[in-house]
């Protein structure tokens, strides 16, 4: 796995705002995985995947919050974001 770099300076795609509106993931989310994630894969050249672990519903569930990052673009752009409880299948 690569070196993980915290990103703080970045940018939303209109598409992972209609996402992150859809599947109810506030920004605040997506600013705290990209600035301390868990783990980070390249997913191709220019684009990661960062992830990391949540508590969320009532009652509190354990989910996997992923956010694709195109890293290839100063300041870098989210992609897309999205959340699962299938923490086994992607954690690496």
């Amino acid at each position: 796995m690569p070196d993980i770099k915290p990103i703080y300076d970045f940018v939303f795609t209109d598409h992972a705002l209609t996402e992150m509106a859809r599947r109810n993931i506030s920004r605040e989310d997506v600013r705290k995985v990209l600035a301390m994630p868990e783990q980070m894969e390249m997913m191709r050249e220019g684009r990661a995947v960062y992830q990391s672990r949540s508590e969320i519903g009532e009652p509190p569930r354990i989910y996997l919050l992923r956010v694709f990052v195109d890293i290839d673009r100063r300041p870098p752009y989210v992609v897309t974001v999205y959340r699962t409880s299938k923490i086994e299948k992607y954690w690496r």
